[in-house]
């Protein structure tokens, strides 16, 4: 690291942590004031309140960190260009692209240590958060479904149940169809009842159906331990791939595609999830591109610069998602294409950046 970048990473330093604080305070209070009015009528205390607030500061780090750097780098720009620092570099020989390393470098570490940060710090913490919030706002999330259908066994069974207690463990008014490996009907078996044992359903008053010599057969099932579908299969939409690590989610989608359920949005948000740790190099794409053109009103239009980039990146982050979870894009492109096109625009416009 030569006397440039010091000289560099010294301005940029202090902005960087100033926009941090500055974008996290933004974000509690957001989150604060739009849960305040529950929390007083469900007369939450101070302590637990803070207790939120506190495990959200992670989460509030993951969003804040991209805008930061992009407030930060494009302020620092503009304020040497407005003092003609950035003259005195071109003139000596030191090109943008040369100018800028030290931010690029700074840009691939973050986004290496985002997903870090993001699958070690931020998941867990906003488990607890939701958790603690969900205590306090009286929201208790259930595993209980109704009008539950299950693929197993790459289709040899499906499930059908009318309801299933995540608490009891039961399964009740359910239909089991068994077929062979070329789809065709073998038999199925209805039951009033099913209760897990820990390794198996059992079965109460069962009756199987099934077709012989043209003739449909009905007999009492008394088999046991014949159906080993985890519990957990039945209660997949009470699950947020969000809430899960990395290692957990790809295990979860792996589950869903097995079991026969959709999982095109689980897939979609676990892609995200690694595009999201491109943040931090992108946004340094544009900053470098848009730091050089103020001289004036630098703070503000550095500030202002940061978030109207920031609100379009998630905005077309959110519709790309929406439109894989549909089944519209899939779930690789949704998930990606923000970061490949802003990466795009961001090379697209240091060409025409000052030098």
């Amino acid at each position: 690291m030569n006397t440039v970048d010091r000289y560099l990473i010294r301005y940029f330093v202090p902005v960087f942590f100033v926009g941090i604080l500055l974008f996290i305070t933004l974000l509690q209070l957001i989150d604060l004031f739009s849960n305040l009015w529950k929390y007083l009528s469900y007369d939450a205390l101070f302590k637990d309140i803070a207790l939120v607030a506190f495990y959200y500061i992670p989460k509030c780090i993951s969003y804040s960190l991209p805008i930061s750097l992009l407030f930060a780098i494009a302020y620092v720009l503009g304020y040497l260009y407005a003092n003609h620092e950035l003259t005195v570099f071109f003139s000596s020989g030191i090109s943008l692209k040369r100018l800028t390393i030290p931010f690029l470098v700074i840009g691939l570490i973050l986004s290496l240590g985002s997903f870090y940060f993001e699958d070690n710090f931020v998941i867990p913490s906003m488990r607890q958060k939701k958790e603690i919030s969900r205590i306090l706002l009286k929201n208790q999330k259930s595993g209980n479904e109704s009008d539950v259908i299950v693929k197993s066994d790459s289709g040899k069974l499906i499930y059908s149940v009318d309801y299933y207690n995540d608490i009891d463990k039961t399964l009740n008014g359910i239909i089991i169809v068994e077929r062979d490996s070329n789809g065709r009907y073998l038999r199925n078996i209805n039951a009033r009842r099913a209760i897990w044992n820990g390794s198996s359903w059992e079965m109460d008053s069962a009756v199987a159906y099934f077709w012989r010599n043209g003739i449909l057969i009905y007999e009492v099932y008394t088999t046991k331990g014949e159906f080993h579908e985890n519990p957990d299969t039945f209660r997949r939409n009470a699950i947020d791939v969000e809430e899960l690590k990395a290692v957990d989610a790809s295990a979860f989608i792996i589950d869903l595609k097995s079991s026969g359920l959709p999982y095109a949005a689980a897939l979609a948000d676990y892609y995200r999830r690694f595009a999201f740790s491109a943040t931090p190099f992108v946004v340094i794409l544009l900053s470098i591109s848009v730091g050089g053109r103020f001289s004036k009103n630098i703070l503000l239009m550095s500030l202002l610069t940061g978030l109207l980039s920031s609100v379009i990146y998630y905005v077309f982050q959110m519709i790309t998602m929406m439109l894989a979870k549909l089944g519209y894009l899939s779930p690789l492109i949704g998930a990606w294409s923000p970061v490949v096109v802003f990466i795009i625009i961001g090379a697209i416009l240091i060409t025409g950046a000052r030098t």
